[in-house]
């Protein structure tokens, strides 16, 4: 297993961590199996989604906001609510195929770390399971 550090900028930030991913997948022996990636976070997601239009990420952050709001009259005393929120509809985690010794996404797929509560330094567990070599 590997652990990442990805730093984020903003309040509410996705970070396309797809390279990160694969580099780690490159360096292993597994050839075929499953790469799990994961953050024990819970105001912090994982997604895959498009990484081709820069639009995109910006539309799923635009509409997380309207379904949970910043600072609405939540009770959670951290004032981060609408955070726990996004990052439940969001997930801590995903599984991804891999196959010959690459990981399989669509063309204009990547895998984003979504942060709702920063900007904070994050950690991302990436674990591969499968045959080696």
């Amino acid at each position: 297993m590997e652990i990442l550090s990805i730093s984020t900028h903003q309040r509410v930030d996705m970070i396309d961590i797809t390279p990160d991913v694969n580099r780690i997948v490159q360096a292993s022996d597994i050839q075929n199996g499953i790469v799990t990636v994961f953050v024990p976070h819970t105001t912090c997601g994982i997604t895959i989604n498009e990484h081709a239009d820069p639009d995109v990420k910006r539309d799923i952050l635009f509409q997380l906001e309207k379904i949970a709001p910043y600072e609405k009259g939540y009770r959670h005393y951290e004032k981060n609510a609408d955070s726990h929120i996004k990052t439940s509809l969001i997930g801590s985690s995903e599984t991804i195929l891999l196959e010959d010794g690459n990981v399989i996404l669509g063309t204009w797929q990547g895998l984003f770390l979504c942060d709702f509560d920063g900007p904070r330094v994050r950690k991302v567990y990436v674990k591969i399971l499968g045959d080696a070599s």
